[in-house]
């Protein structure tokens, strides 16, 4: 059980391990088959590693340590790293390159960066949020995991369609701030579009302001509520001349 016939013969390992024997093994290497090993410094620890052919040379690849890896989740790393292998990539340097990658600065991050830089320039260092306010309502939940290199003009466009035309002022801002947030990951050398808001205001087009009048009293009426106003006790009364 757990074994299979070569082509040529002879027998060769294929998921060899199980949890349980796993477990109960004690320290040395334990084959699982297709160059997936077990080594076990002790019965109750020990590291996955996968053994390779690359460029003719015998490596071998770590995949993790046991029991916190667990072994189907090895198998799954080893078939990954063969495969890379067929495909002509060499999986331990792949794995090192992946390392190294710069990570790439979300919108959130760039926000908060610009936020940073500005604080001295607003009201209270910006301590009570109305500059911070619109972003994080329409910019941030939306977007904010987006890298900010990646923002365009359709990608604003689709974060102010619902609210250009309903939320004009608070919209109008939002916009206007990420404008400032891509000056901020511009200057920190980042490749950003920093005409994208500018077009998305062409997208969006001219916002619909609705003009909300205060309600006033009939100039009729006037002179009855002079007359009750002044019969009021308290700060009421006080306020008729």
């Amino acid at each position: 059980m757990g074994y299979k016939l070569a082509q040529k013969g002879g027998l060769v390992l294929h998921n060899a391990l199980g949890q349980l024997r796993a477990k109960n093994l004690g320290p040395g290497k334990h084959p699982d088959g297709q160059g997936l090993w077990l080594v076990k410094r002790s019965k109750e620890a020990g590291k996955w590693i996968l053994r390779l052919s690359i460029s003719r040379k015998r490596r071998e690849m770590g995949l993790g340590r046991w029991p916190d890896v667990s072994i189907a989740e090895a198998r799954e790393r080893a078939a990954k790293a063969r495969r890379m292998l067929r495909d002509g990539l060499d999986p331990i340097a792949e794995r090192e390159k992946a390392k190294f990658k710069p990570h790439r600065l979300t919108v959130k991050e760039a926000i908060e960066g610009c936020f940073e830089a500005r604080k001295a320039e607003l009201k209270g260092d910006g301590e009570a949020g109305r500059w911070m306010s619109p972003l994080k309502t329409h910019i941030i939940p939306k977007i904010g995991n987006v890298p900010i290199e990646d923002v365009d003009q359709h990608t604003l466009k689709l974060v102010f369609d619902p609210v250009w035309h309903e939320k004009t002022e608070a919209a109008a801002k939002a916009l206007q701030r990420m404008n400032l947030t891509l000056k901020h990951a511009a200057a920190l050398g980042l490749d950003v579009d920093l005409q994208a808001t500018m077009k998305a205001r062409a997208l969006l087009g001219k916002q619909r302001h609705s003009v909300t009048h205060i309600p006033s009293m009939p100039y009729q009426e006037a002179p009855a509520f002079y007359q009750w106003l002044t019969d009021q006790n308290g700060t009421a009364g006080e306020a008729a001349p």
